[in-house]
């Protein structure tokens, strides 16, 4: 399984920025987040088929994911970006198929760093 995230960069509060991962395998691919000093968080989930997505109530209506399955991409839309969204981000996936919310991906990608600030 390979997971390679780009696009994190500097945001502004309220403004924009998405994510890409590199996915490779037909299951659900995440992201998580790790902000200084706190332990890493679910952020969001998407099912292969792109039809079953999960948030975190954190970024519910702000964050939206998607997937490109001829590219192999999943992207993470942020919009509305707050500066408690500051973390390194991590692209994840889960083997065999299922998601469940609470569950430990299996695989991990290196982080991108996200700072939100003006």
């Amino acid at each position: 399984v390979q997971l390679q995230a780009s696009g994190g960069g500097l945001g502004q509060p309220g403004g924009s920025l998405r994510l890409s991962c590199a996915a490779s395998g037909r299951t659900f691919v995440g992201w998580f987040r790790q902000a200084p000093g706190k332990e890493r968080e679910f952020v969001s989930a998407i099912s292969w088929s792109g039809g079953s997505t999960y948030y975190a109530d954190p970024v519910k209506g702000r964050f939206t994911i998607s997937r490109d399955n001829a590219k192999n991409t999943v992207y993470l839309q942020m919009n509305s970006l707050k500066p408690e969204d500051t973390a390194v981000y991590y692209c994840v996936s889960y083997s065999g198929g299922v998601y469940y919310t609470g569950r430990t991906p299996n695989y991990w990608g290196q982080g991108t760093q996200v700072t939100v600030s003006s």
